[in-house]
């Protein structure tokens, strides 16, 4: 018996061994995303799965909070990478923004933009809402405190010479937003988010009756200057129901990580990101995951790319 167990406790310590010295040959690489009814969960499954190397790069997606979690993760050292919007990866790296008062997140890399988050002005069919401008007195919701949305929504209006106080702020969630402005009791309402957005969906289709302000000319052409992160969009005819075709400014879905991980680590996962294969699965995987090309990649940067994903755009001719 005791012979026995002996032996049975030295199998375990000689495979402990062995998965060990495994784990050392193989690089763990977490990626947070968001929660899983979310955007970012499924297309962070799907990249996973697309930069994973048998026996040598183990990627998982994480469901998270989203990208102050995923960035506080990173620096933290729970996340190897994670999804965040380019205007948050911006106030991290800056200290500004939802970050102002805490320390500059500047280890802070990029590894690439993957699609863009537009801007959505949605206002009430007959409000006389033909600009940002056109809000002067309006009932308008501004998003809920602490979100991403709002500190936009701020930036929009100071480029107009406007503050909460020029209008009637409210701070909703999208949702009762929408319900709000269908019952008459709203003006417009901001959203950021992928389009098709749901609540929009439903509004548009519900009858209320809505248009999407377009957020153009020299007074966004001059905000755009100041905020890099803020990039030029297109919300096509139809993406909501009797909308047709709106120009607004988008804010990018972006995959961050830390100027600590090793160079090659970062270059292999963002040529495996751009292969011919991971084209192929993004295509057929995920509505956003057509969006996720070469072309984006480097759009409405914001903060530094990681060695590794430059050395790699720069080899295909994205970067000089």
């Amino acid at each position: 018996m005791k012979l026995k167990h002996w032996i049975t406790t030295l199998t375990l310590a000689v495979a402990a061994v062995g998965a060990a010295g495994t784990a050392q040959a193989q690089q763990f690489f977490r990626i947070g995303t968001g929660g899983t009814a979310g955007t970012y969960y499924p297309i962070g499954g799907i990249i996973a799965n697309a930069v994973s190397q048998p026996g040598k790069l183990v990627a998982t997606a994480v469901a998270s909070n989203g990208s102050v979690a995923n960035i506080n993760g990173i620096l933290g050292g729970s996340f190897e990478a994670g999804f965040t919007q380019s205007d948050v990866a911006y106030w991290a790296y800056s200290g500004t923004g939802t970050f102002e008062g805490k320390p500059k997140a500047q280890d802070l890399r990029l590894i690439s933009t993957l699609y863009p988050e537009s801007i959505h002005l949605v206002a009430r069919k007959g409000a006389g809402i033909k600009s940002v401008a056109d809000l002067k007195g309006k009932r308008v919701s501004m998003d809920e405190p602490g979100s991403g949305t709002l500190v936009d929504v701020r930036l929009i209006l100071g480029a107009y010479g406007m503050t909460d106080k020029d209008i009637k702020a409210e701070y909703l969630k999208p949702n009762q937003a929408g319900d709000k402005l269908k019952d008459g009791g709203l003006d417009a309402f901001f959203f950021v988010g992928g389009a098709p957005a749901g609540a929009i969906a439903e509004l548009a289709s519900s009858g209320a009756g809505i248009e999407i302000v377009p957020l153009v000319g020299p007074e966004i052409d001059a905000l755009r200057a100041k905020q890099e992160f803020f990039t030029p969009d297109t919300i096509a005819a139809n993406t909501y129901q009797n909308v047709g075709e709106v120009k607004t400014i988008s804010v990018n879905a972006q995959m961050v990580t830390s100027a600590k991980l090793p160079e090659q680590v970062v270059y292999d996962v963002t040529k495996a990101l751009y292969s011919d294969a991971t084209r192929k699965t993004l295509d057929n995987g995920h509505a956003k995951g057509k969006l996720i090309t070469r072309d984006n990649a480097i759009k409405g940067a914001g903060i530094p790319f990681h060695p590794g994903a430059e050395k790699f755009y720069k080899e295909i001719g994205l970067l000089k």
